[in-house]
């Protein structure tokens, strides 16, 4: 008996264009940490100067965002896509060109206008072409791109700039992002469904119906938290893992490493696993995975490499477990005229919050004169919190999907017994 086949050869690209994007976006964001053991002493800045670098991309991406929901619904998402992309990698010609302190700043700036706004159309898009019941898979594919730009994009953009300077790293992001842009006017098809359900629409109008929608509302609560737990533990992790877990800076590679190449394998099954038995089981698999894992690892003290190994491998199964099944979810409460908007919004609460949370977590935790990061089982606690409340807003949301997809299937069991 022939397998049916779940996705087009044309959907099976799509993934591949949207998990490429992603990963280009992803990556600018992620090397600039790594970089900065260079870009300090090279530029001549303080370490404060280089979080104003980091965070200025993080905070332009927020408000961009926001401001762009008004007419995420307003143009082809091809366009739209296109735009923000030819956007994001000028901006990223320019963080390649900056020569100071200044320069770079503003072109951090400038890329996050843009790049900010890509996850979002992304998301648009994935909602307009893929049905609900395989839209799990569809994240699990897309999430590689986190893990892709960890095991093979961060060596490779440390090594150019070991041996070509810093610069060389940003100009790799833009050769790669030119062929994919080349790729998406050549072969993608516009993506237009949405705009007739938006031709009298005002932009500004549009802006606040979304964000005042009560439904829409639940979700972007959801999304904070969501961004809480993960933005709370990934700034200080190196830093717990070698001054208080006993790793040197040489195991670090390995354990990211590993770590990475187990993520894209979760990624890909965990989509598999929610569209099968269910987002909301997943996602609920995922919590309580994470919550035991965060316990455990917050409290730890000095441990063996395969320990913390096995332990950051078990907690992404349920970070990704997380990640993949809500992402789904929330892919079925905007209505048709309302995604781009939704997602626009919704991608910039993460950004926001992201920054929010990492701050928070910077007033919690203390790093002692020896290097000892104090309060981590404080910073745990709030992670698991975190946790246990957006668990319970997930029921939530799972419940207006099912009440959505009754409404939507009333009216067809009508005319079918018309």
């Amino acid at each position: 008996m022939k397998k049916e086949r779940v996705f087009t050869p044309y959907q099976v690209f799509m993934i591949a264009i949207i998990a490429f994007i992603q990963f280009t976006v992803i990556l600018d964001f992620m090397v600039l940490s790594p970089l900065g053991a260079i870009l300090i002493p090279e530029l001549g800045i303080t370490t404060a100067q280089f979080g104003w670098v980091v965070s200025g991309y993080a905070f332009s991406a927020g408000v961009s965002g926001i401001l762009a929901a008004g007419f995420a619904d307003k143009f082809d998402r091809k366009k739209l896509l296109l735009f923000f992309y030819v956007g994001f990698l000028v901006g990223t010609a320019l963080c390649a060109s900056a020569n100071n302190y200044h320069l770079l700043l503003l072109a951090r700036i400038f890329t996050g206008i843009f790049g900010g706004v890509i996850g979002s159309i992304g998301f648009a898009i994935i909602t307009d072409i893929f049905e609900l019941k395989v839209r799990g898979r569809v994240m699990g594919f897309t999430q590689m791109a986190f893990a892709a730009s960890q095991i093979l994009g961060l060596p490779i953009g440390l090594l150019l700039a070991n041996n070509f300077g810093w610069h060389s790293t940003f100009w790799m992001i833009v050769i790669v992002g030119f062929l994919v842009g080349i790729t998406i006017v050549v072969y993608m098809k516009p993506i237009t469904a949405h705009l007739e359900a938006n031709k009298n629409q005002n932009p500004f109008k549009h802006l606040i119906g979304t964000v005042s929608n009560p439904d829409y509302i639940k979700v972007f609560l959801s999304t904070t938290l969501l961004a809480t737990g993960g933005f709370m533990l990934m700034p200080f992790g190196s830093t717990f893992s070698t001054n208080n877990l006993g790793l040197s800076l040489d195991d670090l590679p390995l354990l990211y490493g590993v770590t990475g190449i187990f993520t894209m394998v979760f990624g890909p099954l965990m989509g598999k696993m929610a569209d099968k038995y269910g987002k909301l089981k997943i996602f609920l698999f995922g919590s309580v995975l994470g919550i035991i894992l965060v316990g455990i690892y917050c409290n730890l003290g000095v441990t063996p490499l395969w320990m913390v190994l096995l332990l950051n491998v078990v907690l992404f199964l349920g970070i990704n477990a997380r990640m993949v099944s809500s992402s789904a979810l929330i892919t079925a409460i905007p209505d048709l005229k309302d995604r781009g908007a939704f997602m626009s919004i919704n991608s910039s609460v993460q950004q926001i919050s992201g920054g929010i949370a990492s701050a928070i977590a910077g007033v919690i935790v203390v790093q002692r004169a020896d290097g000892f990061v104090e309060h981590y089982p404080l910073l745990g606690w709030v992670v698991i919190g975190s946790m246990v409340i957006s668990a319970a807003l997930m029921f939530v949301i799972n419940n207006l999907v099912v009440r959505r997809a009754h409404k939507e299937m009333v009216p067809k069991m009508d005319l079918m017994y018309k």
